[in-house]
């Protein structure tokens, strides 16, 4: 499995969530991913070389044919690296709700 900064860098770029957007629905080949995007070759190649080494894809290549998938596992390690942070984030919420009810009520008692 990839680590974190190779997951989320093969996520910083729209042409490479287009490439998994894609991918989601099924395998593809290179040709196939590289059509909607105006560049060249080479250069969507590396686009498909980051997302092979953030752990977003594979690849196999049969003949002259490389045919790309996506690989769930991938998913899952960012969505519960983003589901721990969004834990961590509501609870300090959380907190710095119950602090400012106390100040606010705090100072609805030193006006009475």
């Amino acid at each position: 499995m990839a680590n974190l900064d190779s997951i989320f860098h093969g996520l910083a770029d729209p042409t490479r969530r287009a490439v998994i957007a894609r991918l989601a629905t099924g395998p593809a080949r290179v040709s196939e991913l590289a059509a909607p995007h105006d560049m060249a070759l080479p250069s969507f190649l590396k686009h498909l070389k980051v997302l092979e080494t953030g752990g977003w894809i594979e690849s196999d290549k049969a003949g002259r044919i490389r045919t790309c998938r996506l690989k769930p596992e991938t998913t899952k390690a960012a969505e519960d690296w983003l589901g721990q942070q969004r834990s961590l984030w509501e609870g300090r919420l959380d907190r710095l709700d119950v602090f400012l009810n106390n100040l606010y009520d705090e100072g609805k008692n030193d006006e009475a």
